[in-house]
């Protein structure tokens, strides 16, 4: 099948998840604008050496969103509620959609999370779905891509990190009760199916996940790859409140007793060119040699 190439606005381009997208879409020949605040950072650097257009803009000043989209034909957004809070992510999120709908864009892809349009009470995720019913709100065509946890946290958070340093795998939640997870690369890979075919999903909401697996679980696969002694370490609410606030303390409860609920086989199934891969396979091909060091 030929494929239409797309020009694309990537807002978010210079994240983890955002950038990951872009090169995507770069690889596969489509025109990539990035919208960074800094376009001398060097993730920005390093997507224009790709080829990416890399354009200076503020998702707290829609007047500079206004120029971004122009020309465009699709805009994919990845928000984050870490850097100003949820309100400032609904914020940004809806200016950028404004935008979008103002410059008659022909596709808006928004990267939310998995279970966002539940009225969860976790705050990051009741941010995106609020962005979410702005976005459909609009009449624009639209898709949401709704990834489930990172499975990339695991070694690329700091706090994660520092505790597999020290021999443990902690989480607010009970060593049997399972956590869907998915690669950042999955996630881009769909996403840019998404942004390339677009027709087939418009007006979809896609809830990403590539395995289901407890911490228990967790923790043997990633003492076996590793070769270290990895134990899981249950946290307390309680405890998760107190080091990590009021919000992560309530998703955890919610995985505890609620959770994600993807139906991975049939979404597998619906993009077979999506490297899938399960969290053993994910974690046989990291490179855990920071925590060997750590543990000499």
């Amino acid at each position: 099948m030929t494929v239409p190439k797309r020009r694309v606005l990537v807002a978010g381009a210079t994240g983890r998840q955002g950038g990951a997208i872009a090169r995507g879409l770069l690889r596969d020949g489509h025109t990539v604008r990035a919208l960074t605040r800094n376009p001398s950072s060097p993730a920005a650097v390093a997507l224009a050496d790709l080829g990416a257009s890399v354009v200076a803009g503020d998702l707290n000043d829609p007047t500079s969103l206004v120029d971004a989209v122009q020309g465009v034909d699709t805009v994919v957004l990845v928000s984050t509620p870490y850097e100003e809070g949820p309100e400032a992510e609904i914020r940004q999120g809806t200016a950028l959609v404004d935008a979008a709908r103002s410059a008659e864009v022909e596709h808006f892809v928004f990267n939310s999370v998995a279970s966002a349009n539940l009225e969860t009470g976790v705050a990051h995720f009741d941010s995106k779905g609020v962005i979410e019913g702005h976005l459909e709100a609009t009449g624009m065509p639209y898709t949401i891509v709704a990834p489930s946890a990172f499975v990339d946290d695991w070694l690329t958070d700091p706090e994660a990190l520092a505790d597999l340093k020290g021999g443990h795998l902690s989480m607010a939640m009970t060593p049997t009760r399972e956590l869907q997870q998915i690669s950042i690369a999955e996630v881009a890979a769909v996403s840019v199916v998404v942004a390339e075919q677009r027709e087939p999903f418009l007006g979809e909401r896609i809830e990403l996940a590539s395995d289901s697996i407890s911490g228990g679980e967790m923790a043997k696969i990633i003492s076996q790859v590793s070769g270290l002694d990895i134990e899981y370490n249950e946290l307390s609410a309680a405890q998760v409140q107190e080091f990590m606030g009021d919000d992560l303390a309530t998703m955890f409860t919610w995985f505890e007793t609620t959770g994600f609920h993807v139906e991975v086989e049939a979404l597998q199934q619906r993009f077979p060119t999506v490297g899938w891969t399960t969290f053993e396979q994910w974690a046989q091909a990291q490179d855990w040699s920071a925590l060997e060091s750590d543990a000499a």
